[in-house]
């Protein structure tokens, strides 16, 4: 107990000191995962709400690809990206390796799958005879999307809400791909790793406690979003 109170007293510390370290972390942190869970909104919301609207030929094997790609290890997502970013991989020209964009790669890889399928299966799931009322009163396929869309927000915001869980909590492939580079690449939760390593578990509770309260920052302001018009 003595030693989370200590670590608690650490973050606070380190918060109102000013600590310019820990505002870099969290600054990077804070940047990639909101930029990877944001592409990975813009691209898994339309492909979900496509394969949850729509019946072709190898739907269903598709969806099991991306249902597999939910539960994708993060060390495995961080080896094919290092693999892609290496010199001798595909864009390995690019020197993208180690860097804050092979973080976000990495996180969008983890991430988009659980948006597209949560996505897909809120717009399973709306009624067929809820579909021909509103093509009956003449809606175009552009309002049929928004009413859909509306219908299916508290769903939407939940995939999303889970994209977000899991870059923000993701170690594994952000250490693999961004090396954990002091001032660079190093982020909340490689920090937590690094200082565990060291035995400096006050300064990890610390980071976690920081870490945690971004994550319930954001979660909280999502969650409004969610529920608002239920509490209104």
């Amino acid at each position: 107990m003595e030693l989370i109170v200590d670590g608690f007293k650490k973050a606070i510390e380190m918060i109102f000191s000013g600590d310019r370290q820990v505002f870099e972390i969290t600054w990077l942190t804070l940047k990639v995962c909101l930029i990877s869970i944001l592409i990975s909104t813009v691209i898994g919301l339309p492909l979900g709400i496509f394969l949850g609207l729509s019946k072709f030929k190898g739907r269903r094997l598709l969806l099991l690809f991306i249902n597999i790609g939910m539960g994708l290890p993060p060390v495995v997502a961080g080896l094919w990206i290092t693999m892609l970013l290496w010199r001798s991989g595909p864009l390995g020209d690019m020197s993208l390796l180690y860097s804050p964009t092979a973080i976000i790669m990495a996180q969008i890889l983890v991430s988009l799958p659980i948006v597209i399928s949560l996505t897909c299966s809120a717009f399973q799931q709306i009624n067929d005879k809820m579909l021909l009322q509103i093509k009956a009163l003449g809606a175009t396929k552009l309002q049929t999307l928004i009413i859909l869309v509306k219908q299916t927000k508290i769903a939407i915001l939940a995939a999303i809400m889970a994209g977000f869980g899991r870059v923000i909590a993701e170690v594994g492939a952000a250490m693999m791909v961004g090396g954990n580079i002091l001032g660079d690449t190093r982020i909340l939760t490689t920090s937590i790793v690094m200082e565990v390593s060291k035995g400096n578990f006050d300064i990890a509770l610390a980071l976690s406690f920081i870490l945690m309260a971004i994550a319930l920052l954001i979660t909280a302001a999502l969650t409004y979003l969610q529920q608002r018009k239920r509490i209104s």
